[in-house]
């Protein structure tokens, strides 16, 4: 085994190490897949232009052979030379060279158009794929952004596209020309001298053996490298995100040697990739200029006893430097080749990752609902060896509050996720109204709802346009109308542009109770027969947290409304209170009726007051 110099190899920071038999999401793996099915994978995605393809190609074979043409009309410029009179044929000399110059001027052209044609396609492949590629985004699981880095998922729509597109215009039309020019030149050597193709030919066993071992050594670095790419991509999204808890917590000089970390092992990968794609050029004009040397020694000795003439050895000269350039091109291509196929493969990751499940044909549409909601015996698990719920039994009416209460992590989001069918349970039923959420179409179901969760999300543009995301077609005056129920209008008005004011999921221009305000203003405004609360007011102060439940009782009223809270005290008017331990509902009542129990809730009770108490 190759002994790896320590220098080279990065050190991974506390942070970033695994636990036994854990998992580094920093290091990436560096397993080669199928790059012979990626390639035809591509090659089926440019498909789609055929038209453009097809004339590409068609010039490029014309290219071909020109290319292959032109050595040839250079050897006969030669034997117009007469040795043995010292005469030239002058009348033939130039129209020789007149057509030599037509032949470089039509290649000319034809590589510009064709340039043109391949970038353009190429540019719709981008297009294309990142289309796609955000399109596979919207119906991929929740489960699947659970657990993969941001960042990366960026990086693969970003950077690999783009990798994928630009070295697919530099050798798509390269590649054909030079299998084109290798294939015209052989047919061509073979009719004008056997013995000196035989010596042409030799660099091509020693080329082969030369890409394969480089092939061998370099692909798996350059995976590496552009896994070690969506690795950093992740780390700087999260550190720009969360850049205030770095420096709350002066944590600065750890994310310092993470970033190294990861840093450098995308150091490490492209160094070695690199190094070993930066073999091949120079070790090619070693077997190019060798091939050279032993073709002039044989072409002179053939020349003076055979006699073969100079213009044939001329010939042979130029298509032995024409025979290894495609080789050559072919190999040089090879480090771009190697980078595009690895960034590919990421591509196709995401493109072939299991998508939510789409609509059945014949699934209902719910026009109009009660709000009646029934789980029966729902069994639920992110991972199959740990089941979260067990057993979750209950049903409400409709227009009725339920507060879930318990323990973090105990499973309260988890049924409501499970109720908006973000996650679909292992086993059990649902039923909304009657009728089972897995007969309704997602858009239909997920109608039923106005939500508010923990995790405010704003997007980029102004406070009236988050408003109304909930309600594209709402006016104007029903935005603001439903920013005064949430409490929000009065921050809101006292903006320098009002409802105006930009805003955005990455900045920190509003508070993150304004930032909530403005998420229940956008329930407010959906008017839905369902609402769910996650915590909702969690990041508000005392005075705007009864301002809040004031307006949410006007809203919960005629809806059925499931509240989730760890401050027990704005749940204790909920017509159903249960409280979640242990992946099932272990109480189950109203607040009176609870507290008679002094069970789990009664404690909880007693634990928040007095620690109120204390603080008083």
């Amino acid at each position: 085994m190759t002994q790896q110099n320590p220098k080279s190899e990065p050190k991974a920071p506390t942070i970033g190490r695994p636990n036994a038999g854990g998992h580094n999401r920093f290091v990436p793996g560096a397993k080669p897949k199928n790059a012979g099915g990626t390639l035809l994978r591509i090659i089926k995605i440019y498909m789609r232009w055929g038209k453009s393809i097809f004339l590409a190609m068609a010039l490029t074979v014309v290219s071909s052979g020109i290319s292959v043409a032109i050595p040839y009309f250079i050897g006969k410029s030669f034997n117009t030379l007469h040795i043995e009179s010292m005469t030239v044929d002058t009348e033939g000399l130039r129209g020789i060279l007149l057509t030599i110059m037509a032949l470089y001027t039509a290649n000319w052209l034809i590589l510009y158009f064709n340039g043109i044609t391949i970038l353009k396609v190429s540019q719709r492949l981008v297009f294309t794929l990142r289309s796609e590629f955000f399109q596979k985004m919207q119906r991929l699981p929740l489960d699947f952004y659970d657990t993969r880095s941001h960042g990366d998922t960026m990086s693969r729509i970003s950077n690999d596209v783009d990798n994928i597109s630009s070295t697919i215009a530099q050798t798509t039309t390269q590649l054909l020309s030079s299998i084109l020019t290798l294939g015209g030149s052989l047919v061509v050597m073979l009719r004008l001298n056997i013995p000196l193709t035989l010596v042409v030919l030799l660099c091509v066993p020693l080329v082969a053996l030369l890409t394969r071992v480089i092939a061998t050594k370099s692909r798996a670095f350059f995976l590496a490298q552009q896994r070690s790419l969506g690795a950093l991509n992740g780390i700087i999204e999260e550190n720009i995100l969360g850049i205030k808890m770095v420096k709350a917590f002066s944590r600065q000089q750890e994310i310092l040697e993470e970033f190294k970390y990861i840093n450098e092992g995308l150091y490490v990968s492209s160094k070695k990739a690199q190094i070993w794609s930066g073999y091949m050029m120079p070790l090619l004009n070693v077997i190019n200029n060798l091939v050279f040397a032993i073709l002039a020694i044989v072409g002179g000795v053939l020349s003076v006893g055979y006699g073969v003439t100079v213009g044939t050895v001329v010939s042979f000269m130029s298509y032995s430097k024409q025979f290894a350039h495609p080789l050559n091109a072919v190999a040089g291509m090879f480090n771009t080749i190697q980078s595009a196929l690895a960034g590919a493969e990421r591509v196709f990751e995401i493109l072939d990752y299991r998508e939510e499940p789409a609509d059945e044909a014949g699934m209902l549409q719910l026009e109009v609902t009660r709000g009646e909601v029934a789980f029966e015996n729902v069994y639920f698990s992110y991972d199959k060896a740990k089941p979260l719920l067990k057993d979750i039994s209950f049903r409400v009416r409709a227009g009725e509050v339920v507060a879930l209460v318990g323990e973090t992590g105990a499973g309260k989001t988890t049924i409501v996720n499970l109720l908006t069918r973000f996650y679909d349970v292992d086993c059990g039923r649902i039923l909304i109204d009657g009728l089972p959420i897995t007969a309704l179409r997602r858009s239909s179901l997920r109608e039923c709802f106005s939500v508010v969760l923990q995790d405010t999300c704003l997007f980029t543009g102004t406070i009236m346009d988050n408003i109304r995301y909930s309600e594209n077609s709402a006016m104007d005056e029903d935005v603001i109308r439903a920013a005064k129920i949430a409490k929000a209008h009065d921050f809101i008005d006292k903006l320098p542009k009002g409802y105006d004011t930009m805003v955005s999921g990455s900045t920190d221009n509003l508070s993150q109770g304004q930032r909530q305000l403005i998420a229940i203003a956008r329930a407010v405004l959906s008017d839905r027969p369902i609402l769910i609360l996650d915590e909702a007011t969690s990041s508000v102060d005392t005075k705007t947290e009864k301002d809040i439940q004031q307006a949410l009782l006007r809203l919960m009223k005629n809806r059925t409304s499931f509240l989730i809270a760890h401050r027990l005290s704005t749940i204790r008017d909920a017509d159903h209170i249960m409280v979640v331990g242990d992946g099932r509902i272990i109480e189950k009542g109203n607040h009176d009726s609870l507290m008679a129990e002094k069970g789990h809730y009664y404690s909880m009770v007693i634990s928040q007051m007095g620690k109120l108490s204390e603080l008083t």
